[in-house]
């Protein structure tokens, strides 16, 4: 495995060269981080160079760091995380990307590169806010349409604050407010006599 992991190494270094912000080697794993600039540019030469071959995107997600370290990270906040198979060489990678701007975190979209990519661009949109510029439909592919917010950002509130349900008398679904009360449940546990024949 060593073997093959220096030899993915090398070729990553040698043909992105100073396009790798870090590159991380952990667990039997590579992960490359590169510049938003550059990720269009790095994503199509891990497709097409020929001593990487990198044809199939296999996940692509979002990543929300705010919470990281228990709020002691100080970096960028949004990633986009994309998994990486390359069947002709049978290797993968972990290729990341961090938004350069956390109000409004936006990277460029890769489904020109991966079609695999569009709805996994649509979702982290959706869960995370993250614009991919230049996909095609960029649009809620999980919540509603007139949704309000990101639900997998560390910050959205998780009690909610209204509910949506379809109202049979009135035939349509209505919006209400909703009231949660933040509680604990203990759990009651209660042995019978000779519980486990003792």
């Amino acid at each position: 495995m060593t073997i093959k992991l220096d030899t993915l190494q090398a070729a990553l270094e040698s043909v992105l060269g100073g396009q790798i912000v870090a590159l991380k080697r952990e667990l039997g794993e590579i992960t490359i981080t590169v510049a938003a600039k550059d990720y269009l540019a790095v994503a199509k030469l891990l497709r097409d160079h020929s001593e990487l071959r990198f044809e199939q995107l296999i996940d692509l997600c979002g990543v929300d760091y705010s919470a990281y370290k228990d709020g002691a990270y100080e970096g960028a906040r949004f990633a986009v995380v994309s998994h990486l198979l390359s069947i002709n060489k049978n290797w993968r990678l972990r290729l990341k990307v961090f938004a350069t701007d956390d109000d409004f975190p936006a990277v460029a979209a890769v489904t020109p590169i991966w079609n695999a990519a569009n709805w996994f661009e649509r979702e982290a949109f959706d869960m995370y806010g993250i614009i991919f510029e230049g996909h095609e439909d960029l649009r809620r592919i999980l919540t509603d349409y007139g949704f309000i917010g990101h639900p997998m950002r560390k910050d959205f509130p998780v009690s909610g604050h209204v509910e949506m349900r379809y109202d049979p008398e009135q035939k349509r679904v209505i919006y209400q407010p909703v009231t949660i009360e933040p509680r604990e449940i203990t759990p009651r546990v209660i042995r019978e006599d000779n519980y486990g024949g003792l």
